[in-house]
């Protein structure tokens, strides 16, 4: 498969930045997410973008998280610590842009894609997107303590857990019922619908954005607790290491708690 790439588009006041992976539903490798950094640096420093809209290539996926064959390089726990170390960097390069940002999501947004489309200001979806973190059932890895706290905040502690301990998928229709979607549209609308909104965003005051938004990710972030011995753990389990060798492998894996 393609190590793939992320696009950025400036028409006027929006930009639209795209994973273009399609043939690995946009499952992100490093050298997307070091794209993707550099257009949020560019972006942060480019006044004239008033909204950015993120979305996957191809109509079926947003980003079906990080690409798991990268995961057999590590050799212990600092390897994970370090992986989400650089992950936070990235999702929180997305969360601090200084305009509005719009996730259009199309079939899957899984494990960091749904990262990234929960550190956006909106997001938009059809009907058939299917949103989680299903760790516990394939990898047997973990989050970071910015990535589980941007989840409870968008979705209630009771979904979280249901994403992260049962790793059940959440519908469409659910996240929209919960708040975490703006809006539901179908496959055919929902381009007017991300127009439409990107177009009303661009027209509203820039300041009030901006430091509305750095307030609410101020909270967010309050006394955010160190857990680099929880994440450490995880990565370095006998169990993560099944996690990567099962999907490697196309087999469930075999789970052994240590």
């Amino acid at each position: 498969m393609s190590e793939g790439e992320v696009h950025l588009l400036i028409d006027g006041p929006i930009a639209s930045v795209t994973f273009d992976r399609p043939d690995a539903r946009n499952a992100m490798t490093w050298a997307m997410y070091e794209q993707l950094t550099r257009i949020c640096e560019q972006l942060q420093a480019d006044s004239s973008v008033r909204v950015v809209r993120f979305r996957g290539a191809g109509g079926q996926a947003f980003v079906a998280g990080t690409d798991i064959a990268q995961f057999q390089a590590f050799t212990g726990g600092d390897d994970g610590v370090a992986y989400e170390k650089r992950i936070d960097a990235c999702v929180g390069l997305v969360e601090a842009l200084p305009m509005p940002t719009v996730a259009v999501l199309e079939g899957w947004a899984i494990g960091g894609g749904l990262a990234l489309a929960t550190a956006c200001d909106f997001r938009i979806a059809t009907p058939g997107t299917r949103l989680g973190v299903p760790i516990a059932r394939t990898l047997g890895n973990c989050l970071s303590a910015a990535n589980v706290a941007r989840l409870v905040a968008a979705l209630g502690r009771p979904r979280a857990e249901r994403v992260l301990l049962l790793a059940d998928l959440l519908s469409a229709e659910e996240a929209h019922a919960a708040g975490y979607l703006l809006e539901l549209a179908g496959p055919d609308a929902i381009d007017a619908a991300s127009d439409k909104l990107c177009g009303k965003l661009a027209s509203l005051a820039p300041v009030t954005q901006r430091v509305s938004k750095h307030a609410l990710n101020r909270l967010l972030h309050a006394q955010l607790p160190d857990i680099d011995d929880l994440v450490r753990a995880a990565y370095g389990s006998d169990d993560f290491a099944e996690g990567v060798r099962a999907f490697v492998e196309k087999r469930p894996p075999r789970w052994s708690g240590r």
